[in-house]
């Protein structure tokens, strides 16, 4: 299987490859790939990629450690209609 088949993260397509090249230009923590490629920000909130992607940079930086991200989930769920300011007259 090619690189840009491995979709790594599914909510926002980003593929393997993706992370390869980003990490090459210089997106080479946790972060700065996280919110470069939007990886954790679809609706399954990085349940998958996020561990994916841990692992990934640790093999990409020969590294045993794998970096942790602070997780910020919302308090509550909030419906999308409460962010909708509405005009009612």
């Amino acid at each position: 299987m090619r690189e840009e088949e491995i979709i790594i993260c599914r909510c926002e397509d980003v593929t393997l490859k993706d992370i390869y090249d980003a990490y090459n230009i210089g997106f080479n923590d946790l972060e700065s790939l996280r919110r470069y490629l939007k990886v954790g920000t679809g609706p399954c909130q990085g349940k998958t990629c996020i561990p994916l992607l841990q692992k990934i940079l640790a093999n990409l930086k020969n590294s045993k450690e794998i970096e942790n991200i602070t997780s910020r989930p919302p308090e509550s769920p909030v419906p999308f209609g409460a962010l909708v300011r509405r005009n009612l007259t």
